[in-house]
């Protein structure tokens, strides 16, 4: 029997969706959503927004802007399971037992409180001003919403792979120290779409509410034909060849459009059909392939009732998966019923959280590295980059197989080496006596060790 392939998305609920998040994101999602092959969870990311915003109001209207949204643009929930974060008590639940296995140093190397403490030092603040233990348990909260539902894929920019790595980590240590040779959670993996389109806005930077120069999606067609006759064009007249490659009104209407269309839109721009034309043809193509869709976003607008029975059923749907599943894990950390509790495998659950632990990822370039943690979850090696997985494998094995380690001391740090090529990397320690502390416990690790 095949496993069907879980899928799961969220939508950060912080702003209005606008042509570029519909065909960037929207759009390929729902579509992939009607794949009879895959499981699709789609939720409404309304614990992510309350780390970036703290507008109550802004928070509510977009939560139902960006429901109405999808909804309009054809999910079927039916075919998916729809939902709101917060309507799952669930999530939070898990996102504490895995703030309890998350070690500290793997959340100090994620991206976005790093570039915050970067910026409050080059201000000349304090490095943790302004940061929210929101803002810095991030991952662990997205790791509970991939993890709740064991997802296989998660459609992710290319600046979010890091949080889908940190996840397997979390996953990983939580299997380790409390499966007992059960794997609860799956590994999941990051899906980066690189045909996923990236609309320009009106002035030709990528469409972008920072910047000003968004087109709206849905709310309503004169808005839409006044932003679009704000779009940038080059100072040729009607009559004037135009040159399509290097108009933004032309990828903007390409993104839309048949190939059929496209390459007439082209030809009449070759032959010097005038920008205000061109606009009002792009303002039509929208219209016609966006105008009904518009109507029923308006219709759930107006009706917020029909949307609430929408995701509460949506939520019903998730919590079946997450409530059975969480009791499992409560009983897996020990939160267990005093009446006909089973006797814990005390001895066997000791050896095993005293054992270290490799830990693969990828990074952002393609290249495959691993960590080695220690049972507490500090890193006691980073290896060097490999070209593909099975070579970083094949490191990892070697290394566990009881062999002498060549290990060479370099000022307060040591490498590892196999066959006269360093593998591996240990961080910098304040002191020779640190380091060598760090050596022996590396020794100990690796002898032997569960991979």
């Amino acid at each position: 029997m095949t496993t069907r392939t879980r899928i799961l998305t969220g939508i950060t609920t912080t702003g209005t969706p606008h042509l570029g998040n519909y065909a960037g994101a929207i759009r390929p999602a729902i579509l992939a959503s009607q794949d009879a092959n895959a499981d699709s969870f789609y939720f409404l990311a309304d614990y992510h927004a309350l780390i970036k915003c703290d507008d109550p109001q802004r928070i509510q209207r977009s939560r139902m802007e960006i429901a109405a949204t999808w909804l309009a643009g054809g999910l079927d929930v039916n075919r998916v399971t729809f939902y709101r974060q917060s309507d799952i008590p669930e999530i939070p639940e898990l996102t504490w037992l895995l703030t309890c296995v998350a070690a500290k140093g793997l959340l100090n190397r994620a991206h976005a409180y790093k570039a915050s403490v970067d910026k409050n030092v080059e201000a000349g603040e304090d490095p943790d001003a302004g940061i929210s233990m929101g803002l810095y348990s991030y991952p662990v909260l997205m790791a509970a919403d991939i993890l709740m539902f064991n997802a296989h894929k998660v459609p992710v920019g290319r600046d979010q792979i890091q949080h889908v790595e940190m996840a397997r980590d979390i996953g990983q240590r939580f299997n380790h120290l409390f499966g007992n040779g059960k794997e609860f959670f799956t590994m999941p993996e990051a899906l980066i779409e690189e045909s996923v389109a990236t609309l320009p806005g009106l002035d030709g930077r990528k469409m972008s509410k920072s910047y000003d120069n968004t087109i709206p999606l849905f709310t309503s067609a004169k808005d839409m034909k006044g932003a679009i006759s704000r779009i940038v064009t080059d100072s040729r007249a009607p009559g004037e060849a135009k040159d399509p490659d290097n108009s933004h009104l032309f990828t903007l209407y390409q993104a839309f459009a048949s190939k059929a269309q496209e390459e007439e839109f082209r030809a009449d721009l070759l032959q010097g059909l005038g920008w205000g034309e061109a606009k009002n043809r792009l303002f039509q193509l929208l219209d016609g392939q966006l105008g009904e869709a518009r109507e029923r976003y308006h219709q759930l607008m107006s009706r917020p009732s029909d949307m609430e029975d929408l995701l509460l059923i949506g939520a019903k749907k998730a919590r079946a998966v997450a409530a059975p599943f969480l009791a499992e894990l409560r009983e897996a950390v020990g939160l267990r019923s005093f009446v006909n509790q089973a006797a814990a495998p005390v001895a066997a659950k000791k050896k095993a959280a005293k054992a270290a632990r490799f830990v693969s990822f990828r990074e952002d370039d393609g290249s495959f590295r691993f960590r080695l943690l220690a049972a507490d979850g500090e890193q006691l090696l980073l290896s060097r980059n490999f070209a593909d997985g099975k070579a970083a494998g094949a490191v990892t094995k070697q290394l566990q197989s009881g062999d002498a380690l060549d290990l060479r001391t370099e000022a307060l740090g040591f490498s590892v080496w196999l066959d006269g090529a360093v593998v591996a990397d240990s961080a910098e320690f304040a002191d020779e006596a640190s380091r060598d502390a760090a050596i022996e416990a590396l020794r100990v690790a690796l002898t032997p060790i569960e991979d």
